[in-house]
This record gives structure tokens, sequence and C-alpha cells, in this order.
């Protein structure tokens, strides 16, 4: 399994073995120049790991919500090696990826958040297995806690102090993640190993759209919208995430 994340202020690729053993992995902040820094860092993982691409069996990759240009670098680099050589490719948000590391407390709720500027976040709720409570969703930081159930909370994601200072307001028991801020191929990798294991490779042939969670400000003529999978996002848009 070779997984990797341009989607946003970070740039990472991880491969797992068979048994879902960490072969090879690693990890940079990004927040610009993705495009020319991912195949030159697939290609050291792969030194890393002894592996040639011949070898990978399997992909997965960031959807969003992340930065428009690093977004489309990854899934078109995926898709592409998908492609060419027959593989499944699993999508995974980068919501999941970074609330998969954190460990809750009993009776906390976990909330992957970002930061979407104009006083919004991207958020997502999941309980202390990692399962998913709400949809990825784009919402006001006032209206925020309306969407996060439970009243002990562990935040995570670049959004997560936004977050925090309004549940706190709210009443609610917070605390901050020691996880990462940004997605890490590393458990993209192993989200998408257990999807794969669970649901087979052939639920994975079709290639992964982006995730979009906020209409573009961009207009065709006649006030049309741009196809959705070619909408930039603004905010996503901007190269710091």
């Amino acid at each position: 399994m070779l997984a990797f994340d341009t989607a946003q202020g970070a740039l990472s690729a991880a491969i797992l073995g068979e048994e879902g053993d960490v072969l090879a992995h690693r990890f940079e902040a990004r927040t610009r120049g993705h495009a020319e820094a991912l195949m030159p860092l697939v290609e050291a993982v792969l030194a890393d790991a002894g592996l040639a691409l011949e070898a990978i069996g399997a992909l997965a990759v960031t959807v969003g919500p992340g930065t428009f240009t690093g977004l489309r670098v990854g899934l078109a680099a995926a898709r592409g090696i998908a492609l060419a050589r027959a593989l499944p490719l699993v999508g995974v948000t980068t919501l999941e990826a970074v609330a998969a590391p954190v460990e809750a407390l009993p009776g906390e709720t976990i909330a992957a958040a970002f930061d979407a500027r104009r006083d919004e976040i991207y958020l997502q709720a999941f309980d202390a297995a990692h399962a998913p409570l709400s949809e990825p969703m784009l919402v006001a930081l006032e209206d925020a806690a309306a969407h996060v159930p439970g009243k002990a909370v562990v935040i995570a994601g670049t959004g997560a102090e936004l977050l925090a200072a309004e549940l706190k307001a709210r009443g609610l028991s917070v605390r901050l993640a020691g996880a990462a801020p940004q997605p890490d191929a590393l458990w993209i990798a192993r989200i998408a190993y257990a999807r794969l294991a669970a649901h087979g490779p052939d639920r994975f042939r079709a290639p992964p759209a982006p995730l979009y969670l906020r209409a573009p400000d961009a207009k065709l003529p006649g006030g049309r919208d741009p196809a959705p999978d070619s909408a930039q996002d603004p905010a996503e848009g901007d190269a710091r995430p």
C-alpha cells in the first residue's frame, strides 16, 4: 500500500506491507511546491522500503478538504498511477486523517477541524473508536457547537484552537490533542488498509472525487457555477492552510 498526501500544509508518503507493517514513511511541512516534490518523495519512500513501484498493490490519497492546487496534485498523481497499473485507489478525507491518531478519554468526542477562514471551519465529529458521528461539513464558528455531540471534546487539526475557544464559551470540556495538525500519509495508509481488508479491492476501482465543501466564488457567464470537479474552493485555494 502506497499512500501520499499533498492536500494542505504538508507533504507526506508512506508504504505499508501486506500485513499492515510500516515499510517506509516520510513527512515534511510544506505549503507550496507539492507538484515538484511529490514524485521525488514517492521515489524516496520506495527506495527506503527497497521496493520498485511495480511492487505496489494498492494506493491511497487524500480527497479534501484542502488547498485547491495541492489537492489536485495528489489526486492527479494517484489517479494516473492507479490507471496505468490497474490498482485500487482509496480516497481518505483530511478530517479522517487528522482524527485517526487522536486517543480519546472515556466520554470524549473527537473533533477534527481545519481553519476555513471567514470565521468558518471544516468540521467532522467522531466517537472514541473513530467512527464518524457527522459528515464532513463547513460551518460558521458560532454554529460549531451544534455539530459536536457530547460535553467533553478532544480536538485536532489547524482549526483546533478556534473550535476550542468556541466550545469552551459554550460550557463544554475541551482539550487539544497532541496529534499533528496536518494530515499524514501514515494514517491515511492505515485507514485505507483497513477499508481494503473490510471491503476488498473491487470497491475501489473507480477513482475518488475531490471533496469540496464551499461553493466557488467564480461564476461562468450567465451566473452559472463551474462544474463541481473543476471548482476552486476560495479558502482551500489559498496555499496557507
